[in-house]
């Protein structure tokens, strides 16, 4: 199937292109919710320095690439 082509010469990003933006996107928004829901619990069960900015950035790398995943997946779906 040929490539559409815009009336500027640009053309649509591939698939890999379109799962790639869809990773990153999710990584972006679930670091986001990991960043907010780890400071939460790390925070109730009594966490404090440099145990808290490692509690919270674990949070963060799970909940981005959990997340990430599932939107790259969803984007290939797509494709």
């Amino acid at each position: 199937m040929p490539v559409a082509v815009g009336p500027y010469g640009q053309s649509q990003p591939s698939c890999f292109d379109r799962v790639k933006m869809g990773f990153v996107m999710g990584c972006a928004v679930g670091m986001a919710a990991g960043a907010l829901f780890g400071t939460f619990s790390c925070l109730r069960i009594g966490m404090r320095g440099r145990e808290l900015m490692g509690g919270i950035g674990k949070t963060m790398m799970q909940s981005g690439g959990t997340f990430g995943t599932f939107m790259a997946i969803g984007m290939g779906i797509r494709c």
